[in-house]
């Protein structure tokens, strides 16, 4: 017994469904970039190391001097 089977139909998505998404994730990256390569510095919006402490490895990992 032969079965065809059928080609997957794709549906292209908007570029204006797509952006919002773009927009919020391009957002959260660069706050979790700020955080791991410049909080605890000349820019700290946290006082005290409890931040520092949490993203310590990610900066070592992503190549940024801490100490």
């Amino acid at each position: 017994m032969a079965q065809s089977a059928a080609a997957p139909v794709v549906t292209p998505i908007s570029l204006k469904a797509i952006a919002p998404w773009a927009v919020f994730f391009g957002i959260l990256m660069l706050v979790l970039l700020y955080f791991v390569g410049a909080e605890q510095g000349a820019t700290s919006v946290f006082s005290g190391a409890g931040v520092h402490e949490w993203v310590h490895d990610g900066r070592h990992l992503l190549g940024f001097p801490c100490h």
